[in-house]
């Protein structure tokens, strides 16, 4: 498999290449050349086969023969160490959990992956070093520092927007030392990312092999895929049309989501949920891509004003906006209707959903009223602990402490304060 600059610059690479370089010379993120329908008897006998072997059936053609099959199975079996339950909320609505890994959120799946691919190339090169140079508006940061921590050869560092992650996400990404360094950035998450767009592309860092492990990097990316195949598993036996709403901040899970469409996985409809930052619902109204700074709101690890994957959903609906809003959704909410919707879904059933899960509820809600006949699948993409602050006084409840995030409560912060990408080239340098 090779893969593609979506700013179509040459050269096309490999995947160790695209996993190593994280983004193209030329800015721009790399695409698969190809995708190749799985063949029908996958979807028909999927409810037969183990999380472990969907997960390889579906991603190894993106992998090719760079890593051997037995060494692939081994990553996405340490990769997939734990549940991801289909959880019924109301009639014809299920929460996809997918916050039981270490760091109790979705982005456990793609670092944990990462970081066994990468330490892979690195044991056939082991003279190679790298730097795994990530951005986070919350809980990225905190899976890419439990997937890396201790991988021989690779030093992580992680920009976060000081004061804009919860207590417990800042303690997740600043408290584990050996290979992990934190840097708090006095800005919001869009000046990470772009700090760290801005390094990849400076010639007086290139001896830092700096890859990323955010969702521009296709080794995070990809594996996102399996949580659509996941539940499709557990609700093929309704017989319904399935309609899945993705909190969507940097719009990762949601693509992926749209390649497994591509494989063949049958979904009928996909829903763009987001908070106030609202740059892909009016770019659906009015076809005008028009990113804005990003918004603080308490659904803060979707605070993302212009989302790096969008430009790959472009990509797979060939810039058709006709095709791409026959498939896709998007809906904007603000902090008052997620808190009104915490309310609800805790009404409803007693289910404990944190703000982005409930975001995602609200535009499920929107969009089966076109699909009355469907069942809906929401994302509740991180654990409600790690959002107390908001959860509990909202919902008059306490929250237990899972051992998951007890571990790092008493651990001190260790983080280093910058404000400009001239902080950070002196920091990388240093």
């Amino acid at each position: 498999m090779k893969y593609y600059s979506l700013n179509h610059n040459p050269p096309n690479v490999s995947f160790e290449q695209a996993v190593i370089q994280g983004l193209a010379p030329d800015k721009g993120l790399y695409f698969p050349e190809s995708i190749t329908l799985l063949p029908s008897v996958f979807f028909e006998n999927i409810e037969s086969l183990s999380n472990e072997e969907i997960a390889f059936q579906s991603i190894r053609q993106f992998v090719g023969d760079e890593i051997p099959e037995a060494e692939l199975r081994n990553i996405i079996a340490e990769t997939l160490s734990f549940d991801f339950p289909v959880v019924k909320v109301s009639e014809n609505v299920y929460s996809l959990e997918l916050f039981h890994g270490p760091t109790m959120a979705f982005k456990d799946v793609g670092a944990r992956f990462m970081s066994r691919c990468l330490a892979y190339f690195n044991r056939k090169n082991p003279n190679q070093k790298n730097t795994v140079l990530v951005a986070t508006s919350g809980d990225t940061g905190g899976a890419v520092a439990s997937g890396f921590l201790g991988v021989t050869g690779v030093e992580v560092v992680i920009l976060y927007p000081s004061g804009k992650v919860s207590d417990i996400q800042e303690r997740q990404l600043t408290t584990l030392g050996q290979n992990i360094t934190a840097l708090e950035v006095d800005g919001v998450f869009d000046d990470c990312q772009d700090m760290v767009k801005k390094a990849f592309l400076d010639p007086d860092l290139a001896h830092k092999n700096l890859t990323s492990a955010n969702s521009i990097n296709i080794a995070r990316w990809l594996p996102q895929m399996f949580y659509c195949l996941f539940a499709y598993k557990e609700l093929k036996k309704m017989g319904k049309p399935i309609v899945f709403s993705c909190p969507s901040g940097n719009f990762g899970n949601i693509c992926a989501g749209i390649m497994a469409k591509r494989l063949g996985l049958p979904i009928a409809h996909f829903v763009a949920s987001t908070n106030a930052n609202d740059t892909v619902p009016r770019f659906l109204e009015n076809g005008d891509y028009d990113p804005k700074p990003s918004k603080a709101t308490i659904s803060n690890a979707m605070d993302v004003g212009n989302p790096s994957n969008f430009i790959r959903i472009q990509e797979l609906y060939g810039n058709d906006l006709a095709a791409f809003a026959k498939d896709f959704s998007a809906y904007s909410f603000t902090d008052a209707e997620t808190r009104k919707a915490m309310k609800e879904i805790h009404q409803i059933s007693g289910y404990v959903a944190e703000p982005h899960g409930a975001v995602g509820y609200l535009g499920l809600t929107q969009e089966l009223k076109k699909y009355p006949h469907a069942v809906g699948v929401f994302l509740e993409t991180a654990h409600p602990i790690k959002f107390l602050d908001v959860v509990e006084p909202e919902l008059q409840i306490k929250l237990p402490i899972p051992p998951q995030i007890q571990s790092v409560m008493d651990k001190e912060k260790v983080s280093e304060k910058i404000s400009t990408y001239s902080n950070l080239k002196s920091f990388l340098i240093r």
